[in-house]
């Protein structure tokens, strides 16, 4: 079971890091209309949500985030390196992927809970992270070809 859900998620992530090498530095800046959020914003974001999830949920040791997109609670407008954005996109990639090959396989059957999306089984958790970077990376991908820089 946990090599098809390795599987998915290897799939599934192509959606944000294909995306993620198409788009310059420049880009970064681009919002949609009266949108809040910038393309720089919600690569850090995403990489945030997927680094929790390694440590939070799938409980892997040793990860490191700091949440700031989650604590500033908006974009500020300072997610405009893209290396490093790059670096931590990676970063969390390495890290949600080494957390889900941990599991074994009965492990999908077990519940977790948090305070954001009430009990769950681990396998309904995966779903959550893995729809959550599909969700932002479709944003990313309409800012990106409509969006203007303010």
């Amino acid at each position: 079971m946990t090599s098809h859900f390795t599987d998915l998620w290897l799939e599934a992530r192509t959606r944000f890091s294909n995306l993620v090498e198409s788009i310059s530095e420049e880009d970064l800046k681009k919002t949609l209309g009266d949108g809040p959020n910038s393309l720089g914003f919600l690569i850090r974001h995403i990489a945030e949500v997927e680094l929790l999830f390694a440590k939070n949920i799938f409980k892997l040791d040793g990860v490191r985030v700091t949440a700031k997109t989650i604590i500033d609670g908006k974009d500020t407008g300072k997610w405009t390196d893209l290396d490093k954005l790059k670096d931590m996109s990676n970063y969390a990639f390495e890290q949600l992927k080494t957390a889900i090959e941990a599991q074994d396989d009965k492990a999908w059957e077990s519940e977790v809970s948090t305070d954001e999306f009430g009990t769950k089984t681990l396998a309904e958790a995966f779903g959550r992270v893995t729809s959550h970077t599909a969700y932002h990376a479709g944003q990313i991908a309409i800012v990106h070809k409509y969006g203007t820089i303010k």
